[in-house]
């Protein structure tokens, strides 16, 4: 149990794979480079997956690619309602990329989203857009009026949301990939047969693209709350 407990905590620290050398040096963690791989992937596909598309007589990659293009899309626009379709494009590309960061350890590379320094990168960048989109559907003081609502004893609890708010995005997204990290470990440790297969098929599939969905779900509910 010490060797599993020595590797968890490996686990969560955020390797440095290297530094670039300005600034006093700056180090680039493993989950940046990861981070950097899957953005690669993604713009490799795209250059490949668009190539010559047409409007009638369509091929059946391009069916296939406006198919899936069209569920993302109409999934994160149910989110947000009519009013924020502004906001789908930005929903649409965040759930791509954490569906695919978790479960890219299949693939042999370390899941960012075990990193807490991206899920709280994540959670800040989606608040920012959840604050901007209330200070313009309200206007500024439409927007600081809002926080004595529904009465002004409302205004410490409705200033402590902007807090809670990231930190409970961050935290849910890094606590579900990490405790799935975990079982996945006791499982190989205890049954190491065919249990470990079986379960990564849970946990790096069908999990990971849960938390993923799970993110953008609240993401979404929370700019749909700010602007209607």
């Amino acid at each position: 149990m010490e060797s599993f407990a020595e590797e968890l905590m490996e686990e969560l620290t955020a390797e440095t794979v290297f530094t670039i050398p300005v600034f006093g040096g700056i180090a680039v963690a493993e989950s940046v480079v990861v981070t950097w791989v899957i953005m690669a992937v993604f713009m490799l596909l795209i250059l490949l997956l668009t190539r010559n598309l047409q409007v009638h007589n369509i091929s059946k990659r391009q069916a296939a690619l406006e198919t899936f293009v069209t569920f993302i899309q109409n999934l994160t626009s149910d989110f947000v309602g009519e009013h924020g379709a502004c906001y789908v494009p930005y929903l649409s590309t965040i759930i791509i990329y954490i569906g695919f960061a978790n479960i890219v350890g299949i693939f042999g590379f370390k899941p960012p989203t075990k990193d807490l320094n991206v899920t709280a990168a994540l959670a800040i960048m989606s608040i920012v857009l959840i604050e901007s989109a209330a200070i313009r559907a309200k206007g500024g003081k439409g927007f600081i009026k809002s926080f004595a609502k529904p009465t002004p004893v409302m205004i410490p609890i409705n200033i402590m949301e902007i807090v809670t708010r990231p930190l409970s995005l961050c935290m849910r997204l890094f606590g579900n990939i990490l405790g799935a990290f975990t079982i996945m470990k006791l499982v190989e440790l205890f049954i190491p047969a065919v249990a470990p297969a079986i379960c990564s098929l849970y946990f790096d599939f069908f999990d990971g693209f849960i938390q993923a969905y799970i993110f953008v779900f609240l993401t979404g509910l929370f700019i749909r709350e700010a602007i209607e």
